[in-house]
């Protein structure tokens, strides 16, 4: 089997616990070589994998333990809410699930 070239796209990867952090954390960040390492052990340990470049590339300027900034918060609530939805779970108590991105008509 041939092997895949390695990823030429920004691959982050977040970390959101509700109970201790105030926003996701930026817990690696890579391309090439490194980016398919992260996907690899995504993969690995069953964690959802969510694409858009636009975001990880505005997250790849974060530096690795830095919390998303408010700014970029309704973006990354979309990725928490795909996750919740691969996972089959709800939002925790008193969270209201993110709105859609509204489209250009």
């Amino acid at each position: 089997m041939a092997r895949l070239p390695p990823v030429s796209v920004e691959v982050v990867a977040l970390k959101y616990d509700q109970s201790t952090q105030h926003a996701p954390q930026m817990v690696a960040k890579g391309s090439g070589h490194i980016g398919d390492k992260i996907l690899q052990v995504a993969r690995e340990h069953q964690i959802p994998l969510y694409q858009d470049p636009e975001l990880a590339r505005l997250l790849g300027q974060l530096e690795l333990g830095d919390e998303i900034p408010e700014a970029l918060y309704k973006a990354e609530a979309q990725v928490i809410l795909f996750a919740w939805e691969l996972n089959g779970t709800t939002p925790p108590a008193g969270v209201k699930p993110p709105e859609p991105p509204q489209t250009a008509n």
